[in-house]
């Protein structure tokens, strides 16, 4: 285990032997606790990522708030079930300048409020990014659908747009549930999830049918992929980097997932 102080030009080094470069399109899973000591945490992480792709290029990341979700769907585990409809009344509608991530890591809480950014106006699955694409790739978020073709998802896909993996392993790896939408299995079906969001001015509990989430299998996926396809690698303190073209992973786990999910 490493225990050198990791600078910002630790990680502008480590991204440039990535290959990551001006111009591009990436979205971004980060455990900042996993590389070690950051001198400046999360911002010399953000700097680093924004200084990398330059003006040119964007950045993106998952910011979401799942615990504006229904009680049933188990994400107030800690709540009785007697007291579900106290939360249903009163949790508080999604402002995507206010709401803070749930569980999405110090990097991604910090990007949310960085000069610049946008962000998606889904009450529990939005994404944040910055740069030349961030307000396309975060407008029209639909309800409906969280990761599917009018997603923050498809339209990096569009872009040819890269994955980088700071830390964390495939099951964070938010772009496999796009293949998880566009894959045909048994067993994929719709269930209703509800919101809190403002209508017309107003708080309501809002219901909506989405693809029921799924991503048990996604670190299976990730493990054959990388042995089929290139993915570059490199090391920042205690932490593996990995980059990989979008396209290729997503179209490559549509195909595993209607091969081998039943």
């Amino acid at each position: 285990m490493e225990n050198k102080i990791i600078l910002k030009e630790d990680i502008a080094s480590a991204f440039k032997k990535l290959g990551i470069k001006s111009g591009m399109n990436i979205i971004v899973h980060t455990s900042l606790r996993s590389i070690g000591y950051v001198c400046g945490g999360a911002q010399s992480i953000i700097e680093a990522l924004l200084d990398s792709v330059g003006s040119d290029g964007t950045v993106m990341m998952p910011t979401q708030s799942w615990k504006n979700l229904d009680p049933k769907t188990g994400v107030h585990w800690e709540v009785p079930e007697s007291e579900w409809n106290l939360i249903r009344e009163n949790w508080p509608a999604y402002d995507k300048d206010i709401t803070p991530t749930n569980t999405m890591g110090a990097v991604s809480e910090m990007f949310r409020k960085w000069k610049g950014t946008f962000r998606s106006d889904h009450p529990a699955r939005s994404f944040a990014a910055n740069g030349k694409f961030a307000e396309y790739l975060t407008e029209n978020h639909d309800l409906s659908d969280i990761f599917g073709e009018t997603s923050p998802l498809a339209k990096l896909y569009e872009l040819d747009g890269y994955i980088l993996l700071i830390g964390v392993g495939y099951d964070k790896n938010t772009s496999l549930h796009l293949a998880d939408s566009r894959a045909d299995y048994p067993g994929k079906h719709f269930v209703t999830e509800h919101s809190a969001v403002f209508e017309n001015g107003e708080r309501i509990w809002k219901a909506y049918d989405t693809l029921f989430v799924d991503g048990e299998d996604f670190s299976e996926i990730g493990e054959s992929f990388e042995k089929e396809h290139c993915v570059v690698k490199a090391k920042l303190g205690n932490a593996t980097l990995r980059l990989m073209k979008q396209k290729e992973l997503v179209d490559f786990a549509k195909d595993w997932i209607e091969k081998n999910r039943t």
